[in-house]
């Protein structure tokens, strides 16, 4: 057992608990604390004795004897344990920061951009967890086959899902500041976060900031399309670049068959984003040593991330997809998809706006003709969501004229959207929902039951 104590404020956070979990697998003492912890983190943290004891925040937890902590964005500034830790000159880390201190003497592969990152990080680990490669990672998502979404072990290389958003309240750097990468992919760049961010540009210059902390004689893959990666790409003259592009493919009785070196491989994954996504990985993999032959083999049967394209139920005539697209690039690109896959069916689109950027009337343009390709496109949105992200009231008339879909319905009551829903035939004919959210609590199960009888 290691002796070094860290305490994580904020403890029930998505990152913040499989970060304990991951500290705790690696035998370090781990105590943390929070105001509201739900599951799956209070399960998972009650399994391994990590649950704080009570709810809150307790400065008295807060002891001389602490190695360091670790603090979320759930946390703020005023804190009365982040108070006490500074009383006491305990080092104080946001999460990425820490990620980076355990990590600095292994080989760090970082994937970044506005859409695809959790898909592509994914795609690298299924491949090296099949070939038995030992290494660290932390993913945006629960991954089949991962216990937790965060590893640091001894192992040589880590894996890096690399968020631009803040890395803590009291740090307002992007989280990819901090990992200074070895091997990166951008995946591409669609503004979002404005909260943060409150113009393009602005956003724009956090990947070229990162493309220059590249480690020397690093190497970064990027996706050729991309107009803004185009203009930035080149930023750092010690790094070599490599772009890639959308590999040959055809779709055959609802599969998507890729063509390699006169092969034909079937895959599991679809869409144009994805294959892209799957491009990058097998770059990556090239790198770490994997010949191309031997990803194509691994990468056959992954059949994606929790939430990104995930189908919930299949009939005959009738498919259902749980999607986290909410950014207008990943919309667009999750409908194009589906529609590519099915094109003899109908698709009915439905979207629920719950972020900041997303509910905020001065973004809603970026939205516009990104549902088009959708036969049917529902927009839902929760008043109570807008009242507590203290933004403006938004009209159904506000977003028919954004999207600019021609057959546009908008909810604001998640009874109406289900109602709605269940009163169509679903013969010949696919639902795709996509959220950051939980559609205001729909029960999806319950839902995608019914309609797909």
């Amino acid at each position: 057992m290691d002796n070094t104590h860290i305490h994580l404020i904020a403890i029930g956070g998505s990152a913040m608990h499989n970060i304990a979990l991951a500290l705790h697998h690696k035998g370090f003492r781990v105590t943390g604390s929070d105001d509201e912890i739900y599951d799956p983190a209070r399960g998972r943290l009650e399994k391994y004795g990590l649950l704080p004891p009570s709810e809150g925040w307790h400065p008295e937890r807060i002891t001389p004897d602490l190695d360091a902590i670790i603090v979320g964005m759930h946390a703020r500034e005023d804190n009365p344990e982040l108070i006490k830790a500074r009383e006491l000159d305990i080092r104080i880390y946001s999460y990425p920061e820490y990620v980076y201190e355990q990590s600095k003497d292994k080989k760090r592969v970082v994937v970044a951009g506005s859409h695809g990152k959790t898909t592509t990080t994914a795609m690298i680990l299924h491949v090296l967890q099949k070939l038995g490669l030992d290494t660290d990672y932390l993913v945006g998502a629960q991954l089949e086959g991962f216990e937790t979404m965060v590893r640091l072990s001894d192992a040589p290389v880590i894996i890096l899902e690399g968020d631009e958003y803040l890395a803590s309240p009291l740090d307002r750097r992007p989280k990819i500041h901090f990992y200074k990468p070895h091997i990166s992919i951008i995946t591409g760049i669609a503004w979002d976060h404005i909260n943060v961010f409150p113009t393009f540009e602005n956003y724009v210059e956090q990947f070229e900031i990162y493309i220059k902390d590249i480690e020397q004689d690093g190497v970064l893959f990027w996706y050729k399309n991309d107009e803004h990666l185009q203009k930035i790409a080149d930023a750092n003259p010690y790094i070599r670049t490599q772009e890639y592009d959308t590999p040959t493919y055809e779709i055959v009785d609802n599969q998507t068959i890729l063509h390699y070196n006169n092969k034909k491989i079937p895959l599991k994954i679809f869409g144009q984003h994805n294959l892209q996504n799957m491009e990058a990985a097998r770059l990556v993999c090239g790198e770490l040593g994997i010949e191309d032959e031997v990803f194509y083999e691994a990468i056959n049967d992954f059949g994606g991330a929790a939430r990104r394209l995930q189908c919930l139920k299949e009939t005959k005539t009738s498919i259902a997809y749980l999607d986290f697209a909410h950014a207008p690039s990943k919309v667009e690109a999750t409908i194009r998809a589906l529609k590519g896959q099915y094109a003899d069916r109908e698709l009915v689109a439905c979207l629920e706006l719950h972020t900041f950027s997303s509910l905020n009337k001065k973004f809603l343009s970026e939205y516009s003709e990104t549902m088009n390709m959708a036969d049917t496109a529902c927009v839902f949105f929760s008043e109570h969501t807008l009242k507590m992200k203290r933004l403006p009231e938004l009209s159904t008339q506000d977003i028919v004229d954004s999207f600019g879909h021609p057959n546009m319905k908008v909810f604001t009551q998640k009874e109406d959207l289900t109602d709605f829903l269940e009163q169509l035939n679903w013969k010949n004919r696919n639902l795709l929902m996509m959220s950051s959210g939980k559609f205001g609590g729909v029960d999806m199960e319950n839902l995608i039951g019914k309609l797909l009888e």
